[in-house]
């Protein structure tokens, strides 16, 4: 296997340095010692082909273990008619809620992409199965999360099969979707707040970082509609997100509220990190993984310089922290004595391939560390055991006591999207 070569330098010669890359460079010397890092960008040169070493990541051989490891979350799946989700407390399965759960469709995504890569019915005929569980919940309109269930299943389906009816799935949950934009704040609202743990927020039209990833739903539809109203949405909601929630340092909080009326900003907060100030580590993953979509939609180069920012951010709280896998919050106050997060560092390394597609500077060195620390024994479970969970080491919400140390399907379903993505821009056969 070699490392594919692009079909055109889009500089040529070597850019100057930037401060990132030069910190890089002398971070990776550091590693070469002995240390750990995965800000792993050396220098401004223009990408070009690199032959393929044994210290390269090998994606068929992750992808051949997580294909096994599901291969018996599937099976105890369907025999029990339900989508995993997690463990519980006395580490037995915990399944997706059936009234409504943001999670239902990452493990149905996770049976799409490897059916994509092994094309083995078995992964069709259980996703085409599981995924009915949900389908009603295409008509809700109580919560932005559509985007997350239904791109991540029908999505995937979609885009394997071509089946129309998985593309009626996918328009009517934007339908559902787009009736939670207020014009006036520019956004769609994120959580309904008169009942729940919400109610008590004294929130009037929260939008939280993570529904920068309802959009490509969005984009898709109005790809697939030639309907413009979706995409008007998208672009709308990212414009908003992009002027609001990030600080200058191109952190992002986690909770704007906005008064529903005027459109005026209330409030900044959290829900899931440490503090208002802090930096929730799967929110920054968030803001990365959007603004990376948001610009293969629409080319806007100022969506690529935000995602580029953002990266930038990430990678030098890891270059601090000395860890690719984030801890739940790089301000959480007992650090190094705090819970690390899978699902943050899965979420960071997808987006990060895709980023580095667009890009004349290299995400490669980062993403091969960072993929390197997930499957590692520390953070890849053996075959048979975590309930059958490819990842360990995930969290949920801390201030909420919930999912902490535990396997999550969402961290499977981008750790799996990132190995195929690993494998479809980097390597080919010789």
């Amino acid at each position: 296997m070699i490392y594919k070569g692009y079909l055109k330098q889009r500089e040529k010669g070597i850019k100057t340095i930037s401060f990132y890359s030069l910190f890089g460079f002398i971070w990776c010397t550091i590693v070469a010692l002995g240390f750990q890092s995965c800000k792993g960008k050396p220098t401004n040169q223009v990408k070009s082909s690199v032959s393929y070493t044994s210290t390269a990541i090998n994606p068929d051989k992750l992808l051949n273990k997580a294909t096994n490891q599901l291969t018996k979350q599937l099976t105890f799946a369907i025999e029990n008619e339900r989508i995993p989700r997690t463990i519980n407390a006395k580490g037995e399965i915990h399944w997706t809620g059936e009234v409504f759960d943001w999670t239902e469709g990452f493990f149905i995504g996770s049976l799409w992409y490897l059916y994509e890569y092994t094309n083995d019915s078995k992964w069709k005929n259980g996703a085409e199965n599981l995924q009915t569980k949900f389908n009603s919940h295409k008509l809700l309109t109580n919560n932005h999360d559509l985007g997350f269930v239904f791109n991540t299943s029908y999505g995937n389906a979609y885009k394997v099969t071509k089946n129309d009816n998985y593309m009626q799935v996918m328009l009517t949950a934007a339908n559902s979707l787009i009736t939670r934009f207020n014009p006036k704040v520019g956004c769609i609202k994120s959580w309904d707040v008169d009942t729940g743990w919400q109610s008590q927020r004294d929130w009037k039209f929260p939008v939280i970082i993570d529904n920068m990833m309802n959009l490509e739903l969005l984009f898709k539809a109005s790809m697939l509609s030639n309907d413009p109203k979706y995409r008007e949405i998208a672009i709308t909601h990212a414009n908003t997100t992009q002027k609001n929630h990030f600080r200058e340092n191109y952190s992002t909080y986690h909770v704007i509220d906005y008064d529903p009326i005027t459109g005026e900003i209330r409030k900044k907060e959290t829900a899931q990190g440490y503090s208002n100030e802090s930096d929730w580590a799967r929110g920054q993953a968030w803001g990365l993984y959007g603004y990376t979509v948001a610009y293969r939609y629409t080319k806007d180069k100022r969506y690529l310089d935000q995602a580029k920012k953002i990266a930038d951010f990430i990678l030098s709280e890891t270059v601090k922290k000395n860890s690719c896998i984030p801890y739940w919050d790089y301000d959480a106050p007992k650090i190094p004595d705090e819970p690390r997060d899978a699902s943050a560092a899965s979420i960071t390394v997808s987006a990060l391939i895709e980023l580095d597609t667009y890009t004349s500077n290299s995400y490669l060195a980062s993403i091969n560390k960072i993929l390197t620390d997930l499957s590692s024994n520390k953070y890849t479970s053996k075959i048979g055991e975590n309930n059958y969970f490819i990842l360990k080491h995930s969290v949920g919400s801390i201030p909420h006591n919930n999912e902490i140390d535990v396997p999550l399907n969402y961290s499977d379903y981008y750790y799996i999207e990132a190995l195929m993505r690993y494998k479809s821009k980097y390597l080919i056969s010789s």
